[in-house]
């Protein structure tokens, strides 16, 4: 392999990784969002602190749009080779400080300026969009087998207050992906907020039943240190004590908000991924394994650099512990119409969501109920409305 990021393989197999150095806009986002705060100590305007939400919720959707989709692969010869080399972790890793570290200057920030409500509001969301960041760096280093991985993964997760998720997302949501038992996965007919009503709650509940049962199957007091769900609490704890102690009690809105916030965008991400794809019971009673057609995949380019190519979310089921720049797109899957940043604005308008996706949804499963994971209490609904549309396109 050269320096340039040209890979050859035992079978000959040459590949040039041209997306190589823009994972690099991956610090697009805690830098975008920390921009605001900084323009403001320069200009004194507030509206300036809001300008990464229009970035993120109309600018980013429409670089998607515009740059388009990329449905290169990386032979599979050659994926040992990607990921041995040092550089992708490298810039993984480096996120760990810089989203800390921006957190920290956001809490500093609300605490040293005389803010409106509107102001305040606008940079406790903006740190929880960094933590949303966060969760993302949590997720792809929380696959890892390294030790110093996962404890980063632990650390980047802790202003999130969600350091439970390597717990609830890598021994509970791979398990029961696609599934009607998995509080991660939406139903159709299920708006977003509905199903962060029952994901939040859910996924605290069985990551703590998780972690508590592997310490009594390891002979280990539930309560203990060695307890993982207990230590991701911890750390939150101590450094969002360490804040109140050194900023004031003025800065306790600001660590609810933006724990908020960042839950709410993991809350986002796990609705468009697995939204009314279910997996089929076996005879035996257990469900078939997890699928490429179980996940929502978008090949946006833009985004897929932002997010460590999330958006391959069906290669990631299939291997949960491959690097992000291994993951492959597989032709012929559910497919979003845009990348996610633009996927949640449609999914913060439910009515919006419904008209795009369930037809969507119909298509991917022949308009089989029994293939779809549904509200239970909207069957009926569902079935009635969209099998006579369906006639009525047939009339036509």
């Amino acid at each position: 392999m050269s320096k340039a990021g040209t890979f050859i393989a035992s079978d000959g197999t040459i590949y040039v990784d041209h997306k190589r150095y823009f994972w690099w806009f991956s610090l697009l986002i805690p830098g975008a969002a920390v921009a605001g705060p900084l323009l403001y100590l320069v200009f004194n305007h507030e509206f300036l602190l809001w300008l990464f939400f229009i970035l993120v919720y109309t600018i980013f959707p429409i670089i998607d749009y515009v740059m388009g989709e990329d449905s290169s692969n990386p032979p599979e010869s050659v994926i040992p080779l990607l990921e041995l080399d040092p550089f992708y972790p490298l810039i993984t890793r480096m996120n760990v400080p810089v989203v800390i570290a921006s957190f920290i200057f956001c809490a500093w920030f609300v605490s040293s300026n005389q803010l409106s409500l509107s102001g305040y509001l606008a940079v406790a969301l903006l740190a929880g969009s960094i933590g949303g960041h966060g969760l993302n760096i949590g997720h792809e280093l929380g696959h890892k087998k390294h030790k110093f991985d996962i404890w980063l993964a632990k650390i980047v997760l802790a202003p999130a207050a969600y350091g439970h998720f390597t717990i609830e997302h890598n021994r509970g949501h791979h398990k029961h992906v696609a599934t009607p038992e998995d509080p991660a996965s939406a139903k159709m007919g299920e708006s977003i907020y509905f199903f962060a009503l029952r994901e939040l709650p859910g996924a605290i509940l069985r990551a703590y039943k998780i972690e508590k049962m592997r310490m009594k199957k390891a002979g280990n007091p539930a309560w203990s240190l060695k307890n993982e769900f207990l230590q991701a609490f911890l750390m939150t704890f101590t450094l969002f004590g360490c804040l109140i102690i050194w900023l004031g009690s003025g800065v306790v809105p600001y660590l609810i908000i933006c724990a908020f916030w960042s839950m709410w965008q993991l809350t986002s991400a796990n609705y468009v991924e697995h939204y009314g794809l279910l997996r089929q019971k076996l005879p035996s009673g257990r469900y078939e394994r997890p699928q490429p057609h179980h996940s929502w995949n978008s090949n946006h380019i833009f985004s897929n650099w932002a997010l460590f190519h999330l958006q391959r979310h069906s290669d990631h089921h299939a291997n949960a512990t491959r690097s992000y720049q291994s993951l492959r797109h597989f032709s012929g899957l559910p497919t979003l119409p845009s990348g996610y940043f633009g996927m949640y604005v449609v999914a913060y308008i439910p009515l919006l969501w419904f008209k795009v996706m369930d037809k969507r949804l119909l298509k991917v499963t022949d308009g089989d109920f029994e293939k779809i994971n549904v509200l239970e209490q909207k069957r009926e609904k569902l079935i009635i409305k969209y099998q006579s549309a369906h006639r009525e396109a047939l009339l036509k």
